[in-house]
C-alpha cells in the first residue's frame, strides 16, 4: 500500500508453493494464490489500521505467462497453473516452428515460439485433458494469466491487459487484439479468451474483503517495474533481479523488431493513450541459482550468506557457472541447453563457486545489454535496478563493472508493486499525470564501473565459451 508520495504505508507478503511433478515441469495452485492474495490484503489493511473504504484503487502485477484454465460456471481450475518456467511444451513448440515458421510468430507477436509463452501451454492442456477442447470451444472453460484469474475472482470479469496478452503468442502486437491466424496455428479457441483492455483503467469493483474498491490496473510484473521505475522516456531501461532477471528498455510509441534474440513487447497502455512498446531480455535463472546453491547443494544456509562466502576470494578462480536449468532464454533461446560449471580445477573452492554463482547473473545481463544496444541502435548509458538481488552489493558492483555503466537502485525497492499502484492511481485520478510520478523517484544507491577493460573482456570471452558448452544437450526423444 502506497500514499500519494509513493511512500510505503503497509506491506504484507505470503509465499506460495511450487510443484514439480516431473523434471522440467513447474506448476502453481491457482486457488492457493487467490487465498494468499486475499490474506495479504487483509493483513496489509490491518497493519495500517485502515478500512477498504480508505483505499482509492487496487492494482495487480503478476507473473505473466503462467497459464490458468477454469470452469466458467463453477470458477474451479481444471488443472494446476502451468508456470512460465515449465518446459513440457518443448516438443510442441518445435512442431509449431516447423509447421508455421518462427518468422510468422515474430512478425505478429514480437516473440519466438518457445516453452516460455502461454499459447502452447493452453494447447497442451486442451490436448491432454479429455473433453476439455470441446468445452473450451463452447466457452465453458476460460483461459487467463494470473491477472485474469484474480480479476475474475475479485470482480467476476473476464479481462486481461495488453502487457499480459502480449506474452501469449496469441495477440497481434500491432492491432492489440487476438489474431485469428495465431489462434488457428496454435489451436486455441477464441471463445475461451479474455477481453484485452488497457493496463490502466477501472475493470470493476472488488468484492469482499475489499468490497467496492475499484480494480483499476493490471500489468505483467516486468512492465509494472518499468512504470515503478518511471522509465517513461524512450531509451530508459530497468532490470529486475529476482528468481529470474528481466531487462526492459522503453522504445516509445514504436515496436522495435529484434534481430538479436530479444522480445518485442508492450511496455504499457495507460487508459486511452497510445501504447508504449519495449524490448525485453528475459533471463530464466538468476536468484533461483542462489536458492539452488542454498537448498540443493547446501553450501550456504541463507541467500545473503553467498556474498560473505564470495568475498573470501578475490575472483572466480577461472570458474564459470551457466545456469541453463530450463534452457537458455534471451538472447539464445535454446531449450535444448542445460546447465554447466566450466573451468573447474583442483584450485577451486567454495568461495570461487559462490563468486561464479553471483557472476552468472552479471554475465547473462551483459549478453542482454549487448543485444539491446544492437537492436535499439544506441548504447545503454545507465541502468535502474530493483528486486531482491539488488541487496547484494558485491553483485551490483560486479554488474556495473561488467556492463561498464552506472547502476542505480531507488529508495522504494518494491517497484513492481509501485508500478501497479501508479497505474491504478492514474486510472482513478489519485495521481494527475506521469510527470508527478517521476518526482517520486529518488536514488538510494549507485555503483560505478571500476574494472579494467581488458579484464572485463577476458572474463566475457570465457563466459561465452562456457555458454557454448551448454547447448545441444537434450536429444529428440527427451
Amino acid at each position: 500500500m502506497f500514499d500519494d508520495r509513493a511512500r510505503i504505508v503497509s506491506v504484507a507478503q505470503q509465499e506460495h508453493r511450487q510443484h514439480f511433478p516431473r523434471p522440467g515441469w513447474v506448476e502453481h495452485d491457482p486457488e492457493e494464490i487467490m487465498r494468499n492474495v486475499l490474506l495479504v490484503v487483509r493483513v496489509a489493511l490491518d497493519k495500517a489500521d485502515l478500512s477498504p473504504a480508505e483505499l482509492c484503487a487496487l492494482g495487480i502485477a503478476n507473473q505473466r505467462e503462467t497459464t490458468v484454465l477454469w470452469d466458467r460456471r463453477t470458477g474451479a481450475p481444471v488443472h494446476n497453473a502451468i508456470n512460465w518456467q515449465d518446459t513440457r511444451t518443448d516438443r510442441l513448440c518445435r512442431q509449431l516452428a516447423r509447421e508455421h515458421g518462427q518468422q510468422m510468430f515474430r512478425e505478429k507477436t514480437g516473440l519466438p515460439v518457445t516453452t516460455y509463452f502461454s499459447g502452447p501451454k493452453i494447447r497442451w492442456l486442451l490436448d491432454e485433458i479429455p473433453g476439455l477442447r470441446k468445452r473450451a470451444e463452447a466457452g465453458e472453460v476460460l483461459f487467463g494469466t494470473i491477472d485474469s484469474w484474480l480479476i475474475w475472482n475479485l470482480c467476476n470479469r473476464h479481462v486481461t491487459d495488453v502487457t499480459n496478452a502480449s506474452r501469449t503468442l496469441l495477440m497481434n502486437l500491432h492491432t492489440l487484439d487476438w489474431d485469428p491466424d495465431l489462434l488457428a496455428a496454435i489451436g486455441v479457441p477464441a471463445a475461451m479468451l479474455p477481453e484485452i483492455r488497457a493496463s490502466s483503467e477501472a475493470y470493476g469493483d472488488a468484492g469482499a474483503p475489499i468490497a467496492g474498491v475499484p480494480v483499476a490496473s493490471a500489468l505483467g510484473d516486468q512492465h509494472a517495474a518499468l512504470v515503478g521505475q518511471t522509465c517513461f522516456d524512450p531509451g530508459e531501461a530497468k532490470c529486475t533481479f529476482g528468481t529470474g532477471s528481466f531487462f526492459v528498455l522503453n522504445t516509445g510509441d514504436r515496436p522495435v523488431s529484434s534481430s538479436s534474440g530479444l522480445l518485442t513487447t508492450l511496455a504499457y497502455k495507460l487508459g486511452s493513450a497510445d501504447p508504449a512498446y519495449a524490448l525485453e531480455g528475459s533471463i530464466a535463472v538468476t536468484g533461483a541459482l542462489v536458492q539452488w546453491f542454498r537448498d540443493n547443494i547446501g553450501l550456504i544456509g541463507s541467500a545473503p550468506e553467498i556474498e560473505t562466502l564470495a568475498l573470501t576470494v578475490d575472483d572466480n578462480g577461472g570458474c564459470y557457472f551457466v545456469p541453463a536449468f530450463s534452457g537458455l532464454f534471451a538472447p539464445h533461446w535454446r531449450s535444448d541447453a542445460r546447465g554447466v560449471i566450466a573451468g573447474l580445477t583442483g584450485y577451486i573452492n567454495r568461495g570461487h563457486l559462490a563468486r561464479a554463482v553471483l557472476e552468472a547473473t552479471a554475465w547473462q545481463t551483459r549478453e542482454v545489454v549487448e543485444a539491446m544496444n544492437a537492436d535499439y541502435g544506441r548504447p545503454l548509458s545507465a541502468l535502474r535496478v530493483d528486486g531482491g538481488m539488488t541487496a547484494n552489493n558485491l553483485l551490483m558492483q560486479n554488474l556495473a563493472d561488467v556492463l561498464d555503466v552506472p547502476v542505480m537502485r531507488p529508495i522504494v525497492a518494491e517497484t513492481v508493486s509501485l508500478g501497479a499502484a501508479y497505474t491504478a492511481g492514474l486510472a482513478v485520478g489519485f495521481w494527475p499525470d506521469m510527470e508527478s510520478l517521476k518526482k517520486n523517484w529518488h536514488k538510494a544507491a549507485e555503483w560505478l564501473p571500476s574494472m579494467d577493460g581488458a579484464v572485463r573482456e577476458r572474463g566475457y570471452r570465457k563466459w561465452k565459451k562456457a555458454v557454448a558448452r551448454t547447448v545441444d544437450w537434450l536429444d529428440d526423444d527427451e
